[in-house]
Protein backbone atom coordinates (compact mmCIF):
# COMPACT_ATOMS: atom_id res chain seq x y z
CA UNK A 1 0.00 0.00 0.00
CA UNK A 2 0.80 3.39 -0.93
CA UNK A 3 0.04 6.69 0.75
CA UNK A 4 -0.18 10.68 0.51
CA UNK A 5 -0.37 13.64 2.26
CA UNK A 6 -2.56 15.86 0.32
CA UNK A 7 -2.66 19.71 0.58
CA UNK A 8 -5.29 19.69 3.10
CA UNK A 9 -2.35 19.28 5.46
CA UNK A 10 -2.99 21.21 8.25
CA UNK A 11 0.01 20.73 9.95
CA UNK A 12 -1.42 19.28 13.32
CA UNK A 13 1.22 16.31 13.42
CA UNK A 14 -1.17 13.98 14.93
CA UNK A 15 0.02 11.49 12.06
CA UNK A 16 3.81 12.10 13.02
CA UNK A 17 2.92 11.51 16.73
CA UNK A 18 0.80 8.27 16.16
CA UNK A 19 3.26 6.86 13.83
CA UNK A 20 6.68 8.46 13.74
CA UNK A 21 8.08 5.33 11.81
CA UNK A 22 6.40 6.46 8.51
CA UNK A 23 5.11 10.06 8.90
CA UNK A 24 7.35 12.85 9.27
CA UNK A 25 6.79 16.87 9.67
CA UNK A 26 8.66 18.76 6.83
CA UNK A 27 9.36 22.51 8.31
CA UNK A 28 9.87 24.30 5.16
CA UNK A 29 6.63 23.00 3.55
CA UNK A 30 4.59 23.15 6.57
CA UNK A 31 2.95 19.68 6.47
CA UNK A 32 3.87 15.97 7.15
CA UNK A 33 5.11 13.98 4.60
CA UNK A 34 5.63 10.34 3.81
CA UNK A 35 8.87 8.57 4.70
CA UNK A 36 8.43 5.41 2.29
CA UNK A 37 7.41 4.32 -1.43
CA UNK A 38 5.48 1.57 0.13
CA UNK A 39 4.51 0.97 3.77
CA UNK A 40 5.97 -1.91 5.59
CA UNK A 41 3.26 -4.49 6.13
CA UNK A 42 3.84 -4.38 9.96
CA UNK A 43 2.87 -0.40 9.85
CA UNK A 44 -0.19 -0.65 7.36
CA UNK A 45 -2.90 -1.07 10.71
CA UNK A 46 -1.30 2.14 12.27
CA UNK A 47 -1.52 3.68 8.77
CA UNK A 48 -4.83 3.01 8.39
CA UNK A 49 -5.57 4.27 12.17
CA UNK A 50 -3.58 7.70 11.20
CA UNK A 51 -5.64 8.64 8.29
CA UNK A 52 -8.75 7.88 10.05
CA UNK A 53 -7.95 10.02 12.73
CA UNK A 54 -6.75 12.84 10.36
CA UNK A 55 -8.97 16.00 10.85
CA UNK A 56 -8.39 17.71 7.88
CA UNK A 57 -8.70 14.07 5.41
CA UNK A 58 -5.28 14.85 3.98
CA UNK A 59 -3.89 11.11 4.07
CA UNK A 60 -4.96 8.92 1.07
CA UNK A 61 -4.62 5.54 1.29
CA UNK A 62 -3.77 3.86 -2.33
CA UNK A 63 -4.06 -0.09 -2.40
Amino acid sequence: MKVVITKNCMGDRNCNELCPEVFEYDEDQLMSIVKFDEIPEHLQAIVRQAAAECGAEAIEIVE
